[in-house]
C-alpha cells in the first residue's frame, strides 16, 4: 500500500481534489486539524489552535487515522500529514512537541508516506471559515512554510498548479496511476 500526501496552503482546494479522487475510487483520508477544530468549537472553544496541546491533538488523530484506515487498492491519499502539523506549529509559533517529533521520526523510520508529495498551489485567494481564519497574504506565508518543511524533511514536491478543479483531480490521478500502478 502506497500512502500519498496532498498538501498546500489553507484554501488551496485540497478537499475538493480529495473528494474528486474519492469519486474516482481512490481511498482517501480527511484532514485531522479541521476535525480537531470542529470538535473543540462544538464544545465552545472558539480558537483551539491557540492552546499548546492543539498540535498533539492533531498528531494523535493523524496517527489514529493512518493506522486505522484499511489498506485497499494500490494507493491511499491523505489530506495532510505530520509534516503539515510541523509547518502549522511553526506558523503558529508553537513549540515542536515531543509527540510531534516522535511522530515525524516514526513516519520517516517506517516509510509510512511516499516521498513524493502532491503540493496544491494557492488559488489566488483564501476564503476564511470557522476553522480557517487567515487571509490570503497569511496563507502565502503558510504555503512557504509548508514547502520549506517538506523539503527540510526530504520530500519531493509534485506541483499541482491553480486551475479548474476537474483538471487538478485529473492531474493527481494521472500521477497516481503512474506512481502506484
Amino acid at each position: 500500500m502506497r500512502r500519498y500526501i496532498l498538501t498546500g496552503t489553507p484554501g488551496a482546494g485540497k478537499t475538493t481534489i480529495l473528494r474528486g479522487l474519492a469519486a474516482l475510487g481512490y481511498p482517501v483520508v480527511e484532514e485531522a486539524a479541521t476535525t480537531v477544530i470542529a470538535q473543540a468549537q462544538s464544545r465552545g472553544e472558539d480558537e483551539p489552535w491557540t492552546r499548546e496541546s492543539f498540535v498533539d491533538d492533531v498528531i494523535a488523530l493523524q496517527r489514529q487515522r493512518q493506522r486505522e484506515t484499511p489498506a485497499t487498492g494500490p494507493a491511499q491519499v491523505f489530506d495532510r500529514s505530520p509534516v503539515c502539523t510541523h509547518a502549522l506549529a511553526t506558523y503558529l509559533g508553537l513549540p515542536v512537541s515531543r509527540a510531534l517529533s516522535a511522530e515525524i521520526e516514526r513516519i520517516t523510520a517506517e516509510g509510512i508516506y511516499e516521498r513524493r508529495v502532491f503540493f496544491v498551489r494557492n488559488l489566488g485567494f483564501c476564503e476564511p471559515t470557522g476553522a480557517r481564519r487567515i487571509g490570503f497574504q497569511e496563507s502565502l506565508v503558510f504555503e512557504t512554510i509548508h514547502e520549506q518543511s517538506y523539503r527540510a524533511f526530504g520530500y519531493e514536491l509534485i506541483d499541482i498548479p491553480a486551475g479548474d478543479p476537474d483538471r487538478r483531480v485529473a492531474t493527481v490521478a494521472s500521477h497516481l496511476s503512474r506512481l502506484a500502478p
